[in-house]
Order: structure tokens, then C-alpha cells, then sequence
């Protein structure tokens, strides 16, 4: 089953968004990374690696983050796993979430779960 990296500059922020995405799918790994070593607001390097090794079995992980830093350290882990089996994906942080999750918990492939993740882009809210 595909995993589930949640990346934040608030370790609060991306545990209420590893919460959430597990009430939809419990059975998915998902693991929060945000924040700093000390706590304090940030993006760390090796929370986010150690994050996606703990997730990323033989079926790949896709990494879902904030913005700013988060991102450019994500981009890094990536780039240092040398895995095409772990994906970045640019999308909403909480509605991607829960649609990665949903999907990995159906059985979807990385590539899926990811174009699930990304879709939250769609997701209207009001009509």
C-alpha cells in the first residue's frame, strides 16, 4: 500500500492533517512531518526523510506539503532517495490528503494516489 507523508512548518498542522486523512482511511500509513527537531515552527530534513522511510514500503509514498520551505526540503529528501517510487505532489494540504488516502486505502498504484492527491485542486467547497 502506498504511504502517506504529510510536510508542514507546524508539527501541529500536519498531525491534525495525518488525523483527518486517517479517520477517512485507516488502514493507510501516513506520518506527519512538520516542524523543527526543538518543535518550533520549521522544516527538517531528517523528520521528512525519516518520515518517508517509516511510510514508503515497496508500493512508493507520495510527500504532500505546505509551501515554501517545505517544499524545497522535500525536494531534497526526494532527490537524495534517488526513488521514483516517491512522488511530490502539488496540491491543497488537508483535501489532497484525504484523497491520497482514500485512495491508497482502494488499492491505488503511487502514480494514482498522487493524480488523487493533485485533484483536490478541484474540490469545490461552495456552489
Amino acid at each position: 500500500m502506498v504511504g502517506i507523508v504529510i510536510v508542514s512548518h507546524s508539527q501541529k498542522l500536519a498531525e491534525g492533517v495525518k488525523e483527518l486523512a486517517e479517520m477517512m482511511a485507516r488502514d493507510v500509513q501516513i506520518a506527519a512531518a512538520g516542524g523543527l527537531d526543538d518543535g518550533m515552527l520549521g522544516t527538517s530534513y531528517g523528520k521528512i526523510m525519516m518520515a518517508v522511510e517509516d511510510v514508503c514500503g515497496r508500493d512508493g509514498a507520495v510527500i504532500l506539503m505546505d509551501m515554501g520551505s517545505a517544499v524545497m526540503t522535500a525536494e531534497l529528501v526526494q532527490e537524495n532517495l534517488k526513488d521514483d517510487q516517491v512522488k511530490l505532489v502539488d496540491c491543497p494540504l488537508v483535501e489532497g490528503a484525504v484523497m491520497a488516502a482514500i485512495a491508497a486505502a482502494g488499492g491505488a498504484d503511487v502514480r494514482e494516489v498522487a493524480r488523487q492527491a493533485q485533484a483536490g485542486r478541484e474540490m469545490m467547497k461552495l456552489q
